[in-house]
């Protein structure tokens, strides 16, 4: 089984979600048994959208795993915040968000949320290869 961890930090979140899914690219390059282009831009998508949230609701810092599986690759992102996220009305005027996480759903075989202890949160997407 193939994994990768990334530490990623909000010192220029743009930046930090960048280097996200270049070490995704990267990872998903180096397996022994390549995913297909499309599988790959959905991996890409949705470490994209996880980093993001966990950057910008999750306390600023975040820790990214990547694991393949036989027929699946699993994106984790563990964030010190314990609020879950939430399906909400996406903005459509505002540009305050709330398509990202319904997205994620969409495009992931399983979505998790689960609690860390002390504190914290990792939200999970398995995604088909």
């Amino acid at each position: 089984m193939d994994t990768l961890s990334v530490n990623v930090a909000t010192v220029r979140s743009a930046t930090s979600v960048t280097g996200a899914r270049r070490s995704a690219r990267g990872f998903l390059e180096g397996l022994g048994h390549p995913i297909a282009a499309e599988a790959a831009d959905t991996v890409v998508l949705v470490v994209s959208e996880l980093v993001t949230n966990a950057l910008r609701h999750g306390g600023g810092t975040c820790t990214l795993d990547l694991t393949a599986h036989p027929d699946s690759i699993e994106v984790a992102v563990h964030d010190p915040s314990p609020q879950a996220p939430r399906m909400r009305t996406p903005d459509l005027n505002g540009g305050t968000g709330g398509f990202g996480w319904p997205m994620v759903n969409r495009l992931a075989l399983a979505t998790a949320v689960s609690r860390r202890m002390p504190d914290g949160k990792t939200v999970s997407a398995l995604l088909a290869r």
